[in-house]
């Protein structure tokens, strides 16, 4: 396998905050360096469910995860485990419910937090943080530039193929400022400018770049349901292949075999969503 991606979800954005405060990446949508939709979640519009389903590409009436509160080992073929198939390299960086969803159940800090197997089956290089503690009033999240850094190091040491990168920091300031107040302005605006100097290292680096979030917020800092807020967020793509229309509405369960299909892997008959880029 040659062809190389990362995927970078910031949790919790909504369409809205992402095209009005992220001027960076509509700096690149301008310049046409860049191209945008609109990305749907699926339902219930929780993280953990979000998780689950872009990776596998079934909804969570199909994987079981309908919440926060119910992690497991999933079963479906996903997005790490079609790519080990087809001889890629994998990594993650991101909250412990991703190593629970894909490498292992229940999460272990002296094993899971950090490791590399180039023998696994699903993710060969894995850096996790669990959060604990997490509540309103202290967030528990590492820095963004710092988990950008190492998803970035993994790719230089270990010559990724698909490499996942997820942040929780914008979701947990929405719970507790909600979106529309000075607090989040500037906390996006701080997010896009961390992230603007890695994508064209990453690009430099011969990666597709896609860069989204699992779901949005909406007026009180919730999700879950079914609301545009709650569900509707952005989706930003750096390479060369074709997308549909700038109007198209992308859904959830169509980027797992997007990925598959750009990095050449077999897409399972579980992912019945069409590829999104061609």
């Amino acid at each position: 396998m040659t062809q190389k991606l990362l995927l970078i979800i910031l949790d919790g954005v909504p369409y809205r905050n992402f095209r009005r405060l992220f001027g960076n990446l509509e700096g690149w949508v301008e310049s046409g360096e860049a191209r945008v939709w609109k990305h749907r979640a699926v339902l219930p519009s929780i993280s953990a469910s979000c998780y689950a389903s872009i990776h596998t590409g079934v909804s969570p009436q199909v994987h079981g995860c309908t919440g926060n509160d119910n992690v497991f080992r999933l079963s479906q073929p996903d997005i790490f485990s079609q790519l080990r198939n087809a001889g890629g390299v994998t990594g993650a960086v991101g909250h412990s419910f991703w190593s629970e969803f894909f490498h292992r159940h229940p999460f272990d800090p002296l094993q899971d937090l950090e490791f590399d197997d180039p023998d696994s089956k699903t993710i060969n290089h894995g850096r996790f943080h669990t959060m604990t503690g997490y509540g309103r009033d202290n967030q528990m999240t590492p820095s963004d530039v710092d988990l950008f850094a190492t998803l970035t190091s993994l790719c230089l040491r270990n010559e990724l193929n698909y490499g996942l990168l997820h942040t929780c920091t914008l979701d947990s300031m929405g719970h507790r400022f909600f979106h529309d107040c000075i607090e989040m302005d500037h906390a996006c605006a701080v997010m896009d400018e961390m992230l603007a100097p890695f994508i064209p290292k990453w690009l430099q680096m011969g990666y597709e770049v896609i860069v989204t979030a699992d779901h949005g917020q909406d007026e009180r800092g919730h999700h879950g349901g079914r609301s545009a807020l709650q569900q509707d967020t952005a989706l930003y793509y750096f390479g060369a292949a074709e997308g549909p229309d700038a109007d198209t509405c992308i859904e959830q369960l169509q980027i797992a075999p997007t990925i598959l299909k750009r990095l050449g892997a077999e897409i399972p008959e579980t992912m019945q969503a069409d590829p999104f880029l061609r």
